[in-house]
């Protein structure tokens, strides 16, 4: 990283280096983070002195004062926080986009702060809507219960645009100091949808198998942004795991031939964009059957 520039008069000190088109900055006080004009704030909790000019933090006081205001600035830096773990996904294309953090273990009251804003217009600087662990929101409705979500933050970042990148900031504060971590992401990156469900299996022959299942209830564009399947299914020779990955599907179902009678297979199914946007959810819940040895 270059050297701090020197300090102008009446100024912060300050440390600032480039990444890709955006400009950063690591002040040395204990101020909240934020994009402005062309310049992304972010915090190193050190020193006393104010984040730059009294018109920046006027402009920012009157774009998020109430919520700046809601949390007590911080000085020093003795102590701190852990920087947030941020993971994002869009459960939804393109309509639900979450990102999520752990709670730390900490003696702290730890507070957050997330905004977000285009990568190629980042003066547009907007608050993420946080969503505190254990709340009941519905902007959670697409998080499965295994996640979890009791242990986590999440902020909502409502209504993205295509093929745009963000730069996404959360910043975790307390009375030790600040830190903060600072993703950029489009959106077609970071898609996966929730498991399938439903999964059932219909014993055809002494060796053949149909598996069934139903998209996941949470994506809500089928129509538009259909999704394709695969499907993994998995036992055991003489001790040995041995699996098979089948796919892609675009239908809902699919036949599982010359199976051994006898023998028990695990089998769980995933779920892609169609195009192939992002990543194949996680496996469903495994269904265990174990192949008859007379006809059904």
């Amino acid at each position: 990283m270059p050297r701090c520039d020197a300090p102008q008069p009446g100024s912060c000190s300050c440390c600032c280096w480039r990444l890709a088109s955006s400009v950063f900055s690591a002040s040395r006080s204990g101020e909240l983070p934020f994009c402005f004009e062309t310049t992304l704030i972010t915090l190193t909790g050190a020193g006393d002195e104010l984040a730059g000019s009294e018109r920046e933090r006027t402009r920012l006081l009157g774009a998020f004062g109430a919520q700046l205001d809601a949390i007590p600035r911080v000085v020093t830096s003795k102590d701190p926080p852990v920087t947030p773990t941020v993971h994002c996904w869009c459960s939804s294309y393109p309509n639900v986009t979450l990102c999520s953090w752990p709670e730390p273990l900490s003696s702290h009251s730890t507070h957050y702060i997330a905004t977000y804003s285009e990568r190629q217009s980042n003066t547009n600087v907007k608050m993420c809507q946080l969503i505190p662990p254990g709340s009941s929101s519905s902007a959670l409705a697409t998080v499965p219960p295994s996640s979890s979500s009791d242990q986590l933050w999440h902020c909502h970042l409502p209504s993205l645009k295509l093929l745009t990148e963000y730069i996404l900031n959360v910043t975790a504060i307390h009375s030790g100091g600040s830190s903060s971590h600072i993703t950029s992401f489009m959106m077609e990156d970071i898609v996966k949808p929730d498991p399938p469900v439903d999964v059932r299996v219909t014993s055809l022959t002494t060796k053949n198998l149909l598996v069934e299942w139903s998209p996941p209830p949470t994506w809500k564009s089928m129509d538009i942004f259909p999704l394709k399947y695969q499907l993994l299914y998995q036992w055991e020779t003489r001790g040995t795991p041995k699996s098979l990955n089948l796919g892609p599907f675009e239908n809902t179902k699919a036949e599982l031939k010359g199976l051994i009678s006898g023998r028990t297979y695990q089998i769980q199914v995933c779920a892609k964009e169609v195009l192939g946007l992002g990543q194949c959810s996680d496996w469903s819940s495994p269904v265990h059957v174990t192949i008859p040895t007379t006809k059904p």
